[in-house]
């Protein structure tokens, strides 16, 4: 489809210079088509976080990235501000590791960013690490999580979105386990799969579907000789995407043809809305084997967090050591990837903290992205973080 796309993409440039004939209908039904089939299509490359102002109380503030820590699997990225009287709470934000780059907690962040001094974990695509850096599996995602805390300091706060919520969870009580004094004092886990035996989604039906040899045989591939990381193992970032749009697939469909109809009729506006969102979605990238085989094991097939049965290097993780770190969990009424319960069970694990130290969030009308992006996630759900940070600050 390469050749396609390109001449679709040099022909649809044309149209700007076509003058009155360009706006004739017939003609731009024409250019909206090849916009629209030229444009679908996955990329490996990695979107641009693009925030770089803020409003902070009556100012508006210049924002900044700054890389604070790199490591081969990814990055702690700063969102700096400048011009800030009073410091503000710090909170480290754990993106997840599931097809998408970071950038897909743009709105998040933005949001965040008001009152908080916010980091993110900016994870690498499996592909362009090379294969000397070695594996990368659960136990280094929390390794990274628990690495990325100290580094930002005590007292700080995390808020981990959807599949993370499992590995910040166990991070945060190993740090317990072992009086870490960089534990941080706030711990929000957005729609996770904590417990995926409550009221089990279609994701969670298709983890289970299949033994683990399935997925190591049939999802696994290997990098190609042309990338940084040729021969590492790894699930590919386009079947990640080609799965979570079978789930949907009559909403990305209707969408595509409202995008042509937007593009027939001129209106770039609202069509730029919904090509930037699948801008977004369709980049992807890839995971390392042993992470997404393990995530699909222990988390969604054998549920050992839940159990009572989780480990990190050989031994026993414990959430009912957590006992200074405040717990939110938020779900979405509607979510169709973690249902609601999946998330709270996290509460039933931590039963070392005092009631006044727990507090859940339903939010109503909202599905799994509701949760974390659109004015429901700026004015309903981000109030909730924004006032256990402020009692716990």
């Amino acid at each position: 489809m390469t050749p396609f796309r390109s001449a679709a993409h040099s022909m649809v440039k044309l149209q700007e210079s076509m003058g009155m004939f360009g706006k004739m209908p017939v003609v731009r039904n024409y250019f909206a088509m090849l916009d629209v089939a030229g444009n679908a299509q996955a990329t490996h490359i990695r979107p641009p976080f693009a925030i770089d102002k803020v409003e902070v109380g009556n100012r508006t503030v210049s924002v900044r990235e700054e890389v604070t820590l790199a490591l081969p699997f990814g990055n702690l990225l700063h969102f700096a501000k400048d011009d800030v009287d009073t410091p503000q709470p710090k909170m480290l934000v754990v993106a997840p590791l599931s097809g998408h780059f970071a950038t897909l907690l743009r709105d998040t962040v933005q949001v965040l960013l008001r009152d908080h001094d916010v980091y993110i974990t900016d994870w690498a695509n499996a592909r362009d690490v090379p294969v000397s850096a070695g594996r990368f599996g659960l136990d280094d995602y929390i390794d990274y999580t628990i690495r990325f805390l100290e580094e930002i300091g005590p007292r700080q706060h995390v808020l981990a979105v959807c599949q993370p919520c499992v590995p910040t969870l166990a991070a945060v009580a190993i740090m317990a386990a072992d009086k870490n004094p960089a534990q941080p004092a706030t711990m929000t886990l957005m729609g996770g799969p904590v417990d995926t035996r409550i009221s089990p989604t279609v994701v969670n039906d298709l983890a289970n579907a299949n033994p683990i040899e399935w997925f190591r045989d049939k999802l696994i591939s290997a990098v190609p000789a042309r990338y940084a990381g040729a021969g590492r193992r790894v699930y590919p970032g386009f079947l990640q995407l080609t799965a979570f749009m079978a789930m949907n697939k009559q909403r990305h469909v209707d969408q595509h043809l409202k995008l042509y109809d937007l593009l027939a009729e001129g209106n770039t506006d609202e069509a730029a809305a919904i090509q930037n969102f699948y801008e977004e979605y369709f980049a992807v990238l890839d995971m390392d084997a042993d992470f997404y085989l393990e995530t699909i094991e222990q988390v969604f097939q054998e549920t050992l967090l839940a159990r009572g049965l989780f480990e990190h290097r050989g031994k026993l993780v414990d959430p009912g050591q957590i006992r200074r770190t405040a717990l939110l969990t938020v779900e979405g009424e509607r979510d169709d990837i973690c249902s609601v319960g999946q998330t709270a069970a996290a509460h039933d694990l931590c039963s070392g903290l005092r009631p006044h130290l727990k507090r859940h969030h339903l939010q109503p009308g909202v599905g799994h992205y509701g949760l974390f992006a659109g004015r429901k996630w700026e004015n309903q759900v981000y109030p909730q973080i924004r006032n256990l940070v402020l009692a716990m600050s």
